[in-house]
């Protein structure tokens, strides 16, 4: 296969994670765009309706399944629903995330743990149920959602920055375990994106200024340029791409 078709996701289909709003529902319709039937899950049964309904007025082929990602029970009860209703699931995208900013010395040991579970065990526990039907056919394609701050940090932000590093290693330790399977685990790292977390810092106008400053690209991100990031790592245009994440961020990571 070669040219536009090493890109076309016809057939496929995609469990995005975190999907019923911001970054994941951007993701969800770009990949449906390119021909995947998608299956957008969330915990807040609304959001996940409106969405689904959404990207269903626009022609496009969507499910919706709803739980929550730190619910091991949960996801055991999900994952064989949808394999069985709607198709075996080939392309997995870990994105449901949550920010709460604290200064490290006061950081509530809830909070704390809230960030790690819903950012970095609620991979763990969503991945490992799936990739057990990629590993018995031999093929998959598994996206975790890392960020700029898997590299640096930021005063109040300290256990999103732990959860992101995390992330960042557990794509790579993914990777050299199931490499031999055919499956290929990868990270996208959004920079300052003009939606999702972003969209509430974004109205800050020095810390507007700042970003685009700071950013070689001189403006932030759109959330939308990042699909073009996860279509390629979710076809076979990546096949030998695996272990590596791919920062979209403007060359935020490249400059002092």
């Amino acid at each position: 296969m070669t040219g536009i078709g090493l890109f076309d996701l016809t057939g496929k289909v995609a469990l995005i994670t975190g999907a019923g709003q911001g970054l994941g529902l951007t993701i969800a319709r770009g990949m449906a765009e390119a021909g995947a039937t998608v299956v957008l899950n969330d915990m807040n049964a609304e959001v996940l309706a409106a969405a689904v309904f959404s990207l269903t007025a626009e022609g496009l082929r969507v499910h919706g399944s709803l739980f929550d990602v730190t619910d091991a029970a949960g996801i055991a009860e999900q994952i064989p629903r949808i394999e069985r209703e709607v198709g075996p699931i080939q392309i997995l995208y870990n994105n449901a995330g949550i920010q709460r900013r604290s200064s490290l010395e006061d950081c509530d040991e809830a909070l704390w743990r809230e960030v790690l579970e819903v950012n970095l065990t609620g991979i763990f526990l969503v991945t490992r149920r799936v990739v057990r039907g990629m590993i018995a056919r031999r093929a998959g394609k598994i996206i975790n959602t890392c960020s700029v701050m898997s590299e640096v940090g930021r005063p109040t932000t300290a256990p999103y920055t732990a959860s992101k590093g995390g992330v960042k290693m557990l794509t790579k330790a993914m990777a050299v375990d199931w490499a031999k399977h055919n499956i290929q685990v990868n990270g996208i790292g959004p920079g300052y994106m003009l939606g999702g977390m972003g969209a509430g810092v974004a109205k800050d106008p020095a810390f507007h200024a700042w970003i685009c400053s700071r950013t070689p690209a001189g403006r932030w991100g759109d959330p939308a340029e990042l699909v073009g990031a996860a279509i390629f790592l979710a076809s076979d245009a990546s096949n030998y791409v695996n272990g590596h994440i791919l920062y979209v961020d403007g060359g935020m990571l490249a400059t002092l």
